[in-house]
């Protein structure tokens, strides 16, 4: 396995951990960040065992935003590449046809949040906190932010978010529909990790499936989206699994999933 300066990366039975790992500078993002997680993201692509990946990060923050200090130093034409250059890597989460998590164990502001966005699933410590600072720097959220936020809390919370810079804690981002699950601080990894091997439990092409027809269904109309649903559930009926899991659910028994 390739080793990393910024993050960690380990593959175990199926499940790919990241860990943001600069927790000198709260996991700040900068170019270098940005090209291991592509890295590793690309990893992922290429290894058929892997059927779920957990992003989280290390000591008191998942990632903290943006690397300022990097940033106050460039140009604008030097912004908008790096704008870009994070964009296209966030938006590869978003594209891997396994399940993604975020597992939130700290801060999660400006970049970080916008990471956590493009996850399929977001799971928050007690101790985690959202914020979208961007505008009390001069700049705006440019990672995703402000397209994806009023999708998952509606426009109106989004832009007090955006507009005001206010971070919120993990129960108000539970309420909002930010985060589907807050956990302790104790244990919090290990927890996500459980949850994660429940999916993976699952028959890995149905749940691939499902995340295409959300995804594809996502950003148009409902019988446009129906549509993609009906192709993805043909293919999840073309499977072995399927014949297995009825079968095992006929015979009042756990499935065997061979992934195929």
């Amino acid at each position: 396995m390739k080793e990393f300066e910024n993050i960690t990366f380990s593959i175990d039975n199926g499940l790919a951990l990241l860990t943001f790992n600069r927790p000198e500078v709260l996991n700040a993002v900068n170019a270098d960040v940005l090209t291991e997680l592509k890295e590793a993201i690309d990893i992922v692509k290429a290894d058929a065992s892997v059927n779920i990946l957990v992003l989280t990060g290390a000591g008191k923050a998942f990632v903290a935003g943006a690397d300022i200090k990097y940033m106050s130093t460039i140009s604008t034409l030097e912004a908008r590449a790096f704008t870009r250059y994070g964009q296209g890597i966030i938006n590869s989460l978003v594209d891997l046809d396994i399940p993604t998590i975020a597992a939130i164990n700290g801060f999660a502001f400006g970049a970080g949040a916008e990471i956590t966005m493009a996850c399929d699933i977001r799971i928050a410590s007690e101790k985690a906190k959202f914020g979208m600072p961007e505008v009390s720097l001069g700049i705006i959220p440019g990672y995703g932010g402000t397209q994806r936020l009023p999708k998952l809390v509606g426009d109106s919370v989004a832009k007090h978010m955006i507009f005001t810079g206010d971070p919120i804690n993990a129960e108000e981002a539970y309420r909002i529909g930010l985060v589907s699950k807050v956990l302790p601080l104790e244990g919090f990894l290990d927890e996500v990790l459980i949850y994660a091997r429940k999916i993976l439990a699952n028959a890995t092409i149905a749940v691939r499936q499902a995340k295409l027809a959300v995804n594809k269904g996502w950003g148009t109309d409902v019988i446009t989206g129906v549509a993609f649903e009906a192709e993805a559930s043909a293919v999840a009926f073309s499977t072995e699994d399927r014949f297995e899991g009825m079968k095992a659910f006929l015979e009042k028994r756990s499935p065997e999933f061979k992934g195929k």
